[in-house]
């Protein structure tokens, strides 16, 4: 048997090698970094029952009077028109003035005292407060705003710009919040997208796929207050920092002198 017939079944086992290897390393499909495989045209049912969120400890919210005689409620109105808070440095940091529901989960009204914020959504809270001040013979009529200061959704991970992004409309969707935040990097993994959401003190972690359509019939395709969302980076990103990723071009390298060597011992 000849020299060159031993080496020219190793010359192509090592080839065979190479090429397995770069494959197992750049193999993406298109489905992995697309949104809504497969989306056809259709029609959603938009689900709004339980869009408002009910108010929680340390929320701060903006409540402005109005009635029939301005006089009569600018005692109400008299922590909205005392401005922004700033700090005395030259980057001016301004903070948001309102009423803070307290670890109880009450706020302090003037003349109203402390009226139960905590568990009511904004329409409900508006109401009892309008129905405290009619009672008590405060304001004929008066009409109530109430605003989230605080209302903002953080996003975190493979996304092109983190942060944490308030919300002035309340009411954001979870591509929108993506949307700020850059939306999500080559690297993100569109089938576990991480949403993290506090509600009656308790967190609840909600896991979404972006690559199907489940996200339009989702109850968190509408965020609320305080949300996070985590995108956890894919295998591909994984892989681009681990130990064995950092030493594949050394054995590229090796098996490409391998390779030049059984070449010239075959020809």
């Amino acid at each position: 048997m000849s020299h060159t017939n031993i080496t020219k079944p190793y010359k192509y086992i090592v080839i065979a090698v190479i090429l397995t290897l770069t494959l197992q390393t750049s193999c993406t499909t298109n489905k992995n970094v697309t949104y809504f495989n497969n989306l056809k045209s259709t029609e959603y049912q938009e689900r709004l029952q339980n869009l408002e969120p009910v108010i929680q400890t340390n929320d701060l919210l903006s409540i402005s009077v109005s009635s029939l005689n301005p006089q009569a409620t600018e005692i109400f109105n008299a922590l909205n028109s005392s401005g922004p808070r700033g700090s005395s440095s030259a980057t001016v940091n301004t903070q948001a003035v309102g009423y803070l529901v307290d670890q109880d989960g009450y706020i302090q009204f003037p003349y109203l005292g402390k009226v139960k914020a905590a568990g009511l959504t904004k329409k409900a809270l508006r109401e009892g407060m309008r129905d405290e001040l009619i009672n008590r013979k405060l304001l004929l009529d008066p009409t109530i705003d109430i605003r989230y200061l605080n209302y903002k959704v953080s996003v975190l991970g493979e996304v092109a710009r983190p942060s944490v992004f308030t919300i002035p409309n309340e009411k954001i969707t979870l591509l929108e919040a993506l949307g700020l935040a850059g939306d999500l990097t080559i690297f993100a993994n569109r089938e576990n997208i991480l949403l993290i959401r506090e509600e009656n003190g308790k967190k609840k972690l909600n896991r979404i796929n972006l690559t199907t359509d489940e996200i339009f019939t989702s109850p968190y395709y509408y965020l609320k207050s305080n949300d996070i969302i985590y995108v956890e980076p894919n295998n591909s990103k994984i892989q681009s920092v681990s130990p064995a990723k950092l030493w594949l071009p050394v054995v590229f390298s090796g098996v490409s002198v391998i390779v030049i060597a059984i070449d010239r011992l075959t020809r």
